[in-house]
């Protein structure tokens, strides 16, 4: 890991670590059975039955794991 040389002035430091901006997580909106939801993108997707309970986990329409 490299090591700085000199000492950074407070200034120096400062600068940087206020530059640095975290990023918004970007939702996904679907429509399903009427309902509108939001899901991370690239991620698999609970299935629950009427009662709310999850069944299974799919993603991209396919089954990929049990609950």
């Amino acid at each position: 890991m490299p090591v700085p040389k000199r000492r950074l002035s407070r200034s120096n430091t400062r600068h940087r670590r206020s530059a640095w901006i975290a990023t918004n997580t970007q939702l996904v909106k679907t429509v399903e059975n009427g309902k509108t939801v939001y899901s991370l993108p690239h991620r698999a997707r609970a299935v629950e039955d009427a009662n709310g309970v999850v069944q299974f986990y799919e993603y991209k329409g396919r089954k990929v794991a049990d609950a």
